[in-house]
């Protein structure tokens, strides 16, 4: 720049440049994500569960190049889809699963509901998709047998490319050993999703009376127990708080964690009197820490 006002002149600088760009690319445009494929293949089929910053690595050390995280996340949806095939694959392969399943164990249940598949809003015909599926092993049926009259049931989302939710049951053997014994994929935590569980459930693994049900007493699962005609009411079954939540909901509401222990002593309580000693121990511990305001 030069001192006349309102001037500039552009002159060559025959120096060495100090200057650099605030980030480099050390990528390669040729290094594409079918390149990487083949190339982490063999740790993808060991370990599905393969994270990205492994596949950057992998590839950082046989190309010497670190390519972005999309490249190297593409490439490892890739190598899992080559491995063990596509969503769309295997969703399509689930019905030939369950009949091979019941073919080598006739015993074993497993119950299909459908529904109409659409195009936009155009519907396909002659098509149905899979809506919710339900299954038990026979060795879990027969296990359950030589139980203790506990279940529990719980869900938890799917986070693949296809969402919904898997519904497990589980009981406890006499060992305190959990017992898997019911499984089902279905579209969410709805109603109708666990009302389809719970009646499967009762039909064709938990056919004994007198059985406790536990869960985290969620709307849905309450509905679907008031749907139930009696198959899991008193006295045929009785629905119960899961502690582990009661725990977990009191520590929330109360901010107190030095209760928590005879919170959980309480909901394990085996007889009334047992119950009631211990119900008191946390009424006089709570009041200690509760001033003349009622606040801690």
């Amino acid at each position: 720049m030069i001192s006349r006002k309102y001037c500039w002149v552009v002159r060559r600088y025959n120096g060495s440049h100090t200057c650099t760009r605030a980030t480099i690319s050390q990528d390669h445009s040729k290094l594409d994500s079918i390149t990487i494929v083949e190339a982490i293949k063999p740790l993808v089929e060991a370990d599905p569960a393969l994270k990205v910053k492994s596949v950057i690595a992998e590839v950082q050390s046989k190309f010497n190049y670190t390519v972005s995280y999309r490249k190297a996340w593409l490439a490892k949806q890739k190598a899992v889809e080559k491995i063990f095939g596509g969503w769309e694959a295997s969703y399509e392969a689930l019905p030939i699963w369950f009949e091979a399943m019941c073919q080598k164990e006739p015993s074993a249940v497993v119950h299909f509901e459908t529904m109409p598949a659409y195009q936009g809003d155009d519907l396909v015909t002659d098509i149905r998709v899979l809506h919710r599926v339900f299954w038990s092993y026979y060795p879990c049926i027969r296990a359950f047998r030589h139980c203790k009259p506990v279940v529990q049931v719980d869900g938890t989302h799917l986070y693949g490319k296809y969402k919904g939710c898997l519904l497990v049951a589980v009981s406890q053997d006499g060992n305190n050993n959990i017992v898997p014994i019911a499984f089902a994929i279905v579209e969410g935590e709805t109603s109708d999703a666990w009302h389809f569980f719970l009646s499967n459930l009762r039909q064709h693994v938990v056919t004994r009376d007198g059985v406790g049900l536990i869960s985290d007493r969620h709307e849905s699962i309450n509905a679907a127990v008031e749907r139930s005609n009696g198959a899991w009411s008193p006295p045929r079954a009785f629905h119960m708080f899961c502690i582990r939540h009661i725990e977990s909901n009191f520590l929330r509401k109360f901010k107190a964690p030095y209760l928590q222990k005879l919170v959980v002593n309480i909901g394990y309580s085996r007889t009334v009197r047992e119950y009631e000693v211990r119900y008191q121990r946390l009424r006089e511990r709570w009041l200690l820490m509760v001033d003349i305001d009622g606040v801690i």
